[in-house]
C-alpha cells in the first residue's frame, strides 16, 4: 500500500491498493475531486486536463461532488424559514477544499468536509460529510456520512446529496447504459420522456434522470466492457448525461431530483445532532 503526495502529472494524493495495484488519484483542495481510477490497468475516469489545469473554468472529469442540492435551484434561491439564501447549481461542495487522511484499515482514503463562514452565507448550517472511498477487487465503493453539526437547534438541515463521476468509453456511438426504466425525466426539456429515445441519442448529448429498480449498467460495446452502478436508497436515483464530442459518460447517482429543497419530492433532512449514511458501488462486471 502506499498513500503519498505527488507532484506530477498534477499534484494530488495518490493511493495504491496492497493487493490488486489499483490506483486513486485525489486532489483535496479542489472539491475533494477523484481525478482518476485506475482498476485493472484500466483508467475509468474520464479527466480534461486542460480545464483541470485552469482553475478559472469549471471541471470535466473525475468525480465531483454534489451538495447541498442536485441541480439547481428557480434563481440560486434557497427559501428556508430563516429567510433566503442564495445557492448556486449542485452547490458548493465541488468547490471547497477538503481534507484527506488514509483509512483506519488502510483500505481507502477519507475525504471530509466541514461548514465555514463561507458556506454558512449560503447555507445556514453546521454539517460534516465523511466520504469513505475504497478501491476493491474490480470495484470502487463509496460510502457517505451526513451529519448536522449546528450548534443550536433551527430548522431541520434540508439536503440533497449526488456524485457526478465522468467515466471514459471508446465511443458514444458504440455505448449503451441498461438497466433503465421505460420513462424517464429529460433536463433539456424539463418534461417526461421516453428513456430509449434519450438513450438513442447519447452521441448527441443528453441530460436525464430516472428511477430504476435495480443496478445500472455502462456498456462499452468497442472495448468490451461493462460498469455496473449499484445503488441503494435513497441514492438510487440515477442521471445520465453526455457532453458530445468527450467520449465519456457520466452515470451519476442521486437522492433526489432538481429542486427538490423546493419541491419536496425526495427532499432529505436532519435534525441538530443527527446523521445519515449513503453507498454506492461502481463495478466492472
Amino acid at each position: 500500500m502506499t498513500f503519498r503526495q505527488q507532484s506530477a502529472p498534477y499534484a494530488h494524493w495518490e493511493f495504491v491498493h496492497p493487493s490488486s495495484g489499483d490506483r486513486l488519484r485525489v486532489v483535496p483542495e479542489r472539491g475533494g475531486l477523484v481525478t482518476e481510477w485506475l482498476c485493472n490497468g484500466r483508467e475509468m475516469l474520464y479527466l480534461d486536463r486542460e480545464r483541470f489545469a485552469d482553475p478559472a473554468k469549471s471541471l470535466r472529469g473525475g468525480i465531483p461532488v454534489l451538495f447541498p442540492i442536485c441541480g439547481n435551484l428557480p434563481n440560486d434561491c434557497l427559501p428556508l424559514v430563516s429567510g433566503d439564501f442564495t445557492l448556486k447549481q449542485h452547490g458548493f461542495a465541488r468547490d471547497l477544499p477538503w481534507q484527506i487522511a488514509l483509512l483506519a484499515d488502510q483500505s481507502g482514503v477519507m475525504l471530509t468536509l466541514t461548514d465555514c463562514a463561507d458556506t454558512r452565507k449560503a447555507y445556514p448550517f453546521g454539517f460534516r460529510l465523511q466520504m469513505e472511498i475504497r478501491p476493491l477487487s474490480a470495484a470502487l465503493e463509496i460510502t457517505i456520512t451526513i451529519s448536522n453539526t449546528s450548534e443550536s437547534e433551527s430548522e431541520p438541515m434540508p439536503f440533497s446529496f449526488g456524485l457526478h463521476p465522468y467515466f471514459n468509453v471508446s465511443d458514444l456511438s458504440s455505448s449503451a447504459v441498461e438497466g433503465l426504466p421505460g420513462r424517464c425525466f429529460n433536463h433539456l426539456e424539463m418534461a417526461e420522456a421516453e428513456t430509449a429515445a434519450q438513450l438513442s441519442r447519447l452521441a448527441q448529448g443528453v441530460d436525464f434522470l430516472a428511477h430504476a429498480a435495480g443496478p445500472v449498467t455502462l456498456v462499452d460495446e468497442q472495448a468490451g466492457t461493462r460498469l455496473q452502478l449499484q445503488h441503494q436508497e435513497p441514492m438510487d436515483l440515477t442521471v445520465v448525461w453526455t457532453d458530445p464530442p468527450r467520449a465519456m459518460v457520466c452515470l451519476e447517482p442521486w437522492t433526489g431530483p432538481r429542486q427538490a429543497l423546493i419541491s419536496g419530492d425526495r427532499r432529505l433532512a436532519l435534525a441538530q445532532g443527527e446523521s445519515t449514511t449513503l453507498s454506492c458501488r461502481y463495478s466492472v462486471i
